[in-house]
């Protein structure tokens, strides 16, 4: 058997690849990169989101690319009501929230917002 032992990266498709790296770089203070031959992802502590635009996906691909699919969860030690005021000081819409969910390692507390394409974004704290 296979053990896994963490997530190294995921990938989302996007319609605009320097739009959503404004988005996540503003709102979320993630890290805009460069690498190999020029594609985009967006660093946050030791992890990255790998970036493929609708117009030029990167080989190889999933059965079907489509912005807006995804939903991904991102804890946090700031305070909701520090990330609450956040995002409304970036004219960011809360969808949800503040709400009980089921984390990986522990219960959780989430915001939900949405990214340019449209992915649902939960910001957390475990409880």
């Amino acid at each position: 058997m296979i053990e896994v032992e963490r997530l190294d990266h995921l990938v989302l498709t996007v319609a605009d690849v320097e739009a959503t790296c404004c988005f996540y770089a503003r709102v979320l203070g993630f890290e805009p990169i460069t690498f190999n031959n020029g594609r985009r992802a967006l660093r946050f502590g030791d992890m990255k989101i790998n970036l493929h635009a609708l117009s030029a996906p990167a080989a190889p691909l999933p059965v079907r690319p489509t912005p807006g699919s995804g939903d991904l969860c991102f804890t946090t030690r700031t305070p909701l009501a520090e990330v609450a005021a956040h995002l409304a000081a970036e004219g960011v819409e809360v969808v949800e929230g503040p709400v009980e969910r089921t984390g990986a390692r522990a219960p959780l507390r989430s915001l939900y917002f949405l990214d340019p394409d449209g992915n649902a974004l939960e910001i957390s704290n475990e409880l």
